[in-house]
């Protein structure tokens, strides 16, 4: 099926709409997808996600609607929160929140109260605006206190984070975050919270993929609750999920609804589901770990070229570059590399220098590579690249950046030719 007769409605109703889905289409078949928050998501989460579920309204649970005709959709709720809670080993799972972002404000609504004190990883380290970040509605409700990685390691230390909570008394502690390239030790931080009286939510946004695959230690049993998105390294659509004990199952529910939202996005449920039960298939703990071993390929190949990364490596999907002895900042060479066909991130590092927008970094990872069946040998190609852009960025000669780029970009087009692109047509 050709990519204009996959969507010939769309094409006849809004052919101007449709010319730049197709556009899209060919930019993330042809490119080399490293930001590691993005995914290839497959043909049937698409067409799950494309289905007339999006004309049905389902505010409240399964069994507990405001609106009549739900004998269908609370099947599909249903069968997306059984799936979660058998993948996941959790004892109860909420599948409605919209994205990332809500499922933890759910979290504050449910378990503390507005000028309570809450403690997570500092933004600039690596943790997420909704860990009480101060720019975030998080960190102006609460009395936000933020942990630091070590200057020295770049990696979170355990004691001082300890010191932190046994000073502040947190009634919330947040693990996880955007640019931590280091298993999160979840056993560790369930011991600081038990030990302050605080709850402990494991955000794994970033990790849910790993932690289903078996390529990273589950918070699961650790943490009171968990928050996700489902895209990422889990492969679904745009959503999010909140997995608890049953002791925070009830004031969860009651603050994603009524608390935040009204009706769930149906379709996108039932892309949850159908991605979820991708997750659960054998196929998918080889997937997880092939991320984590061409991530670690790739960061032996920056390394070996003289790049400086943050804590040194990588144990999981991301690598956190810090292009500072580059001799360039992380935003030219971004835009630099994605004319190439080699699309990052730039990105703060620790104890940064330079303002975020204009920061220092580059954030990169390996989860939708490996989903087009990169490997070994492709990550090195990545690494010879990046650093061939990189360097010529950092000159001062437009002309021969520019004869770099062209010639990469070429390089690039020929390689992503040669891969399949998991849920898109082929023209």
């Amino acid at each position: 099926m050709t990519t204009t007769n996959a969507r010939a409605a769309l094409h006849a109703a809004d052919p101007e709409l449709a010319g730049l889905i197709d556009a899209e289409e060919r930019r993330q078949r042809e490119t080399l997808k490293l930001i590691p928050s993005e995914n290839y998501v497959s043909a049937a989460v698409l067409e799950a996600s494309g289905t007339v579920l999006t004309n049905k309204y389902s505010e409240g649970y399964p069994g507990r609607r405001y609106y009549e005709g739900q004998q269908v959709i609370d099947q599909i709720e249903t069968l997306a929160v059984e799936r979660a809670k058998a993948l996941f080993g959790a004892d109860h799972a909420n599948v409605q929140p919209y994205s990332g972002s809500p499922a933890n404000l759910a979290v504050y609504l449910a378990t503390a109260s507005p000028g309570d004190t809450v403690m997570g990883m500092s933004l600039p380290m690596g943790g997420h605006l909704t860990h009480g970040w101060k720019v975030s509605a998080t960190g102006t409700w609460f009395r936000a206190v933020q942990y630091d990685v070590r200057r020295d390691t770049g990696r979170i230390d355990l004691d001082e984070v300890r010191e932190l909570a046994l000073a502040e008394r947190p009634k919330l502690i947040f693990c996880g975050g955007t640019a931590i390239p280091r298993t999160i030790d979840f056993a560790g931080f369930a011991a600081i919270a038990h030990e302050v009286g605080a709850v402990l939510v494991a955000d794994i946004a970033h990790i849910a993929g790993l932690v289903v695959g078996g390529a990273h230690p589950t918070p699961v049993g650790h943490a009171d609750i968990v928050t996700t998105t489902t895209h990422k390294t889990l492969r679904g659509p745009r959503g999010a999920m909140i997995l608890t004990t049953e002791e925070y199952a009830k004031p969860v529910d009651k603050a994603v609804f009524p608390g935040l939202q009204g009706g769930p996005h149906n379709h996108t449920t039932a892309g949850i589901a159908v991605a979820l039960g991708e997750a659960a298939q054998p196929a998918f703990k080889d997937y997880a770990h092939q991320v984590v071993a061409n991530a670690a390929t790739l960061a032996d190949e920056l390394l070996a070229r003289g790049f400086d990364l943050v804590s040194g490596g990588t144990d999981n999907h991301l690598i956190l570059i810090d292009l500072t002895s580059k001799g360039v900042a992380g935003k030219p060479a971004a835009k630099a590399l994605d004319r190439a066909g080699v699309e990052t991130n730039y990105n703060t590092v620790p104890f940064d220098p330079r303002k975020p927008f204009d920061p220092s970094g580059l954030r990169i990872g390996t989860p939708a590579l490996t989903s087009r069946g990169m490997g070994d040998a492709e990550m090195r190609e990545v690494g010879r690249w990046m650093d061939e852009v990189v360097t010529a960025a950092a000159g001062d000669d437009e002309d021969a950046l520019e004869a770099v780029i062209a010639r990469v970009r070429g390089e690039v087009t020929e390689l992503t030719g040669r891969f399949a692109t998991p849920g898109l047509t082929r023209p």
